[in-house]
């Protein structure tokens, strides 16, 4: 199996970034689990479908068309066809997407697609179940972690745009999606045993690229 790097975490501790910088300085594929949940949430707003009601988004899960590039130099997710890489970062999808990746039908169609795309590897992936669930062989796992004012000032730069995204809201929802991701029975949030755990909270992005790409050359 070729290189395979699990990159978890919560959010808001830099995973995207980090991720896509060590695919590029490795020349792998890079793949975003989090945008696919992000925009099966997106597809099931779009329809109407009550996120709280797992029985009525389990029974539309299958619907859904998505398709995640693997470029980490202009990574896309589409749903239906449809380009949706800005509207998943909305407030709205964000505080959904929990209840919506909580349910099981959705999890086990995710797992599926993403081990489909890591085939057989030469990929960084990141997300919230990679190292324990998804790709449990993984040669290389890393848990990226930060401090919740650290993760809660980064994520609302990212919402830059929207007035109601202060750094105290966005820390008390982002406190709310890691207690729900990290309490669900499916797939929770959780650090592999076999995780390398790095904290990011006073580490550049440079000097976290730079960290995970030695642990990878080390499994070499």
């Amino acid at each position: 199996m070729s290189l395979v790097i699990a990159m978890d975490g919560p959010s808001g501790s830099g995973k995207s970034s980090a991720s896509k910088g060590v695919a590029r300085a490795l020349g792998l594929r890079y793949l975003d689990t989090g945008a696919m949940y992000r925009a099966m949430t997106w597809w099931m707003l779009r329809h109407g479908v009550d996120v709280e009601d797992g029985e009525a988004v389990a029974a539309r899960a299958a619907e859904a068309v998505l398709v995640s590039g693997t470029d980490p130099d202009r990574p896309t997710i589409q749903a239906d066809g449809e380009d949706v890489s800005e509207p998943i970062r909305t407030r709205e999808v964000t505080n959904a997407v929990s209840a919506v990746s909580r349910v099981p039908a959705v999890r086990e169609r995710m797992v599926a697609l993403q081990r489909e795309i890591i085939g057989t590897g030469g990929i960084v992936v990141e997300g919230r179940d990679i190292g324990t669930v998804v790709a449990p062989d993984a040669p290389v796992k890393v848990y990226l972690t930060a401090s919740e004012a650290v993760r809660a000032a980064r994520r609302a730069k990212d919402l830059a745009a929207d007035p109601g995204a202060s750094v105290s809201v966005t820390q008390a929802e982002q406190a709310r999606r890691d207690r729900l991701d990290s309490t669900r029975k499916a797939s929770p949030l959780a650090k592999a045993a076999d995780a390398h755990e790095i904290d990011s909270t006073e580490l550049s992005l440079d000097e976290v690229i730079e960290a995970v790409v030695r642990l990878a050359k080390e499994q070499n």
